[in-house]
């Protein structure tokens, strides 16, 4: 019989199952979406009873049906005691995240609950508690682009070689709201000139072109920024080359709206290199 590498994608609404689901079929793996979990163990022993050798099965579990949820405990137990391998992936992301992006695709929330979808996440979220405290992985998607998405998860199932490219999110940030989390590298400049105590400045951000005509402009931050691309002109390859898939560097500066925009968004153009993909995010520019 074929023992199964069987991946249960579950999480948050929103939280970025979908990507995950996705990437995991472009790696082979026979994805189903929203199976109940009772019929699990038939499901498997349904394709263990061909052919020689594993297979690899990933299934998104959610709180669409509340009553596919039950008895997972004993479910994974049982699938385990039929000599196949599971991995939980639980995905989830910050609850202020999750409303933007409801309220950016429009699409409804599951639960639909008339309290809106903050009360929806909530409850959501004490639905998934048990499955969250048994996973084996918990992704948080909160800062991540799509497409670092999708990279972290191929390289968390063992895909893609060295060969792919370095998918490197530079996002800048407000000290004031916390380090974003999962940054890897964080480059403090709250000590250059800060544009908000100039009247005519603080209204605007670091994407205007005064704002970014006066950061830019400061023999502190013109000899800053040399001595950091010349950090990354070392640090991106040797990344790259360790097999890393997606890098987070994180610019931050008081409030996350003057200083640290101006400076992602130039090293974002300034750095060039065949095996990365570059985005940028501001995650603070929106706030007062």
């Amino acid at each position: 019989m074929k023992r199964a590498r069987l991946i249960i994608i579950t999480g948050l609404s929103g939280s970025g199952k979908t990507t995950a689901a996705r990437a995991m079929e472009d790696e082979g793996f026979f994805v189903v979406d929203n199976l109940p979990l009772v019929l699990l163990p038939e499901f498997l022993k349904l394709h263990s009873c061909s052919g020689e050798g594993g297979f690899n099965v990933a299934v998104v579990v959610d709180a669409r049906n509340k009553s596919y949820l039950e008895g997972y405990r004993e479910i994974f137990e049982q699938v385990r005691t039929a000599g196949h391998v599971v991995d939980i992936f639980f995905f989830d992301a910050a609850d202020d995240v999750l409303i933007r992006r409801y309220s950016e695709t429009r699409r409804r929330h599951p639960l639909s609950l008339k309290e809106g979808v903050s009360e929806s996440i909530r409850q959501e979220r004490a639905l998934l508690a048990g499955i969250m405290e048994l996973s084996t992985e918990i992704i948080d998607s909160s800062w991540l682009t799509p497409h670092q998405l999708r990279a972290k998860v191929i390289h968390m199932v063992g895909g893609e070689s060295n060969g792919a490219p370095l998918a490197v999110l530079i996002q800048s940030f407000g000290y004031r709201y916390g380090i974003p989390p999962g940054s890897d590298l964080v480059m403090d400049v709250r000590f250059l000139p800060n544009p908000y105590f100039i009247p005519d400045l603080r209204p605007q951000t670091g994407l205007s072109p005064r704002v970014r005509d006066f950061v830019l402009g400061q023999e502190a931050c013109r000899e800053f920024l040399d001595r950091f691309m010349h950090l990354l002109d070392y640090l991106l390859p040797c990344y790259h080359k360790e097999g890393k898939s997606y890098l987070t560097i994180s610019i931050g500066c008081t409030g996350g709206r003057h200083r640290s925009v101006a400076i992602a968004e130039h090293l974002r153009f300034a750095i060039q290199n065949d095996n990365l993909v570059i985005e940028g995010l501001h995650r603070d520019v929106a706030k007062e």
